[in-house]
C-alpha cells in the first residue's frame, strides 16, 4: 500500500525477483512513479478499505507492506492485514519513533522513513528472524541484530564469525553491552550485533545453527 518512492521501488524489486505484486494507492497518478512499461497490478483506493484489500488479493497474500505517507493509514491497514486476514508477514513504515515501539509490541515490524527503507523491507520479508538496524556501503554490508539461541550459550562469540563475511561487533547483555574480545562467550538472553556481507547471509544462518550430532 502506497506508491511513493519506497513503494514503487519495492514493487519493482519484488517483481524482478519473480514475486506477484499488487500495489494500492488512493491516487491514480501515483502509479506514474513506476518505470515506463512496467506492469504490476494497480488498485486505486484506500489501503484500509476491506473491499479494496480483497480486490487486491489480501486473502491469498503472503505479505502486506504499508508504506503510504501517513502513519495512521499504515498502521490501520497493517492491523487489518494481520488481525483480520492473518497475512503471514506484515510490515508498516512509521515516521514517529514513539509509535513504532507500540506497533512492534503488536508483532508488526516497522521501518523508519530512510533512504534504504526498500532494502530493509525486503530483508524483513525474507529474513524475518533478524532485525536489520542499518544498511551501508551501498547495501553490500548489513548491521543485524539477532537474539542468541540457547544452543550458543557458553560458546565463544567467535564461533559465529567468519573472516570477510560475518563479524560480531557488540553484545547487548541485560541493558548494557560490550565489544567482544577473543575470550568472550555468550550468555543466556544475549543479543548479538553483527556486520554481515549481504552475499554471506546464508553463511550466517549456517553458523547460527546447532552443530550436527
Amino acid at each position: 500500500m502506497g506508491c511513493g518512492r519506497v513503494g514503487a521501488a519495492l514493487t519493482v524489486q519484488l517483481a524482478k525477483g519473480g514475486h506477484s505484486v499488487t500495489i494500492i494507492d488512493k491516487r491514480h497518478d501515483a502509479f506514474d512513479k513506476l518505470p515506463p512499461g512496467f506492469e504490476a497490478r494497480q488498485i486505486v483506493g484506500l489501503g484500509f478499505d476491506r473491499e479494496v484489500l480483497e480486490e487486491a488479493g489480501i486473502k491469498e497474500a503472503g505479505a502486506f507492506v504499508a508504506v503510504s505517507n501517513g502513519d495512521n493509514s499504515n498502521i490501520v491497514s497493517a492491523r487489518i492485514a494481520r488481525e483480520h486476514y492473518h497475512v503471514p508477514k506484515v510490515i508498516a513504515r512509521i515516521y514517529d519513533p514513539r509509535r513504532a515501539e507500540i506497533y512492534e509490541r503488536l508483532n508488526i515490524p516497522t521501518v523508519a522513513s530512510v533512504r534504504w527503507a526498500a532494502q530493509q523491507i525486503q530483508f524483513l520479508l525474507f529474513h524475518g528472524k533478524d532485525e536489520l538496524k542499518e544498511s551501508f556501503a551501498g547495501g553490500a554490508l548489513l548491521h543485524l541484530q539477532r537474539d542468541v539461541p540457547d544452543h550458543l550459550v557458553g560458546k565463544a562469540v567467535s564461533s559465529v564469525e567468519a573472516d570477510g563475511a560475518v563479524r560480531v561487533i557488540g553484545v547487548d547483555r541485560g541493558g548494557s553491552g560490550f565489544i567482544p574480545v577473543a575470550s568472550s562467550t555468550f550468555q543466556e538472553g544475549d543479543i548479538a550485533h553483527m556486520v554481515v556481507a549481504r552475499v554471506s547471509l546464508d553463511k550466517l544462518d549456517v553458523l547460527m545453527q546447532p552443530a550436527a550430532d
